[in-house]
């Protein structure tokens, strides 16, 4: 597993104590990969004669840990499922596996808070169920995580629905960038825990379903096309009778002859043109980007680097 600017986790805090014990890197000790250890990452490779890329592949590793393996991603031997989910997951909320299950957002567009891996929001009722379920299912890991806030949190899930919205949004700053403490902290831990991260995926089973169903319809067959028709599906919905109608006209004039899974990449390309140029007119080029990163395998989305084959363990084989 490839660390590099996003990643975050126990190997990167390991990455950190070792840049700051060499004077490389003076910053947190917090597990996220960011500009400061990218920095590091490259005067150590400048020193040592290796590629100077600002990534801690195989070799650099090697020369960082002498006789330790390079660490494995986790998330490789996941389902498909939650492989999907955490490569959208990032796009979501700029976070890595497992850190973007607590991805958190304050009010900056209306829907009082949004949190979770995909994002769901209070605005538009999708938070409430989770937070219902993990009341019901799990009460005795939310007692121990807001103690006795726990009370206040119970009853605003019961307030009518604009009243909900007031009360998150009176927990923030005025500019709503920052959720105030404690519930912020409160909000990352529970997003650390197995059971709400458990029914974060639970909560997304019917969007990998409806991709699967989407792909199998586009005659797509890979991991990859199945990634991109559960990106559609969360950024923008799906897609409509009119567009697939569009799309599938543009197969017919695709060059023809590719027999294996290799010959999906054009067809993935032309409904990821068709996606984002359905979008709102501002939207466009993000859209295109995002799925184009999928499609392609590799690319760059909010200036966070993709490679979906080693970092998510989805690839151009057969999702059977």
């Amino acid at each position: 597993m490839d660390l590099c600017l996003g990643s975050c986790g126990g190997h990167v805090r390991a990455l950190e104590q070792k840049l700051r014990a060499l004077n490389l890197y003076s910053g947190p000790i917090d597990g996220i990969f960011g500009g400061g250890v990218e920095s590091g990452v490259k005067r150590f490779q400048s020193t040592y004669s290796l590629p100077c890329d600002g990534i801690v592949g195989s070799e650099t590793w090697s020369a960082l840990f002498p006789n330790v393996p390079q660490p494995e991603s986790e998330l490789l031997q996941r389902p498909l499922a939650e492989r999907c989910l955490a490569l959208t997951g990032a796009f979501e909320t700029s976070a890595g596996f497992p850190d973007c299950f607590t991805g958190l957002a304050g009010d900056f567009d209306g829907e009082g808070i949004s949190f979770g891996v995909l994002q769901w929001n209070i605005g538009q009722d999708t938070l409430q169920p989770l937070f219902e379920q993990m009341l019901r299912d799990h009460p005795q890991t939310m007692t121990q995580i807001f103690h006795d806030n726990l009370a206040h949190f119970t009853s605003a899930l019961s307030l009518p629905h604009d009243e909900q919205l007031a009360w998150w949004s009176s927990l923030q700053s005025p500019d709503k960038a920052e959720i105030f403490e404690p519930w912020k902290g409160y909000l990352l831990t529970l997003g650390r825990t197995s059971s709400y991260q458990q029914i974060q995926m639970d909560h997304s089973a019917q969007i990998y379903s409806d991709a699967l169903a989407l792909a199998q319809e586009f005659d797509l067959h890979s991991e990859r096309s199945v990634a991109l028709m559960f990106d559609i599906l969360v950024q923008n919905g799906g897609i409509d009778s009119a567009m697939k109608m569009l799309i599938k006209a543009d197969f017919v004039a695709l060059p023809h002859g590719d027999i294996d899974l290799t010959g999906e990449i054009v067809k993935m390309q032309a409904i990821a043109n068709r996606v984002a140029e359905s979008s709102r007119p501002e939207y466009v080029e993000d859209v295109r980007t995002r799925k184009l990163v999928i499609a392609n395998g590799t690319g760059s989305v909010h200036g966070r680097d993709y490679e979906l084959s080693s970092q998510y363990g989805i690839a151009l084989v057969s999702a059977a």
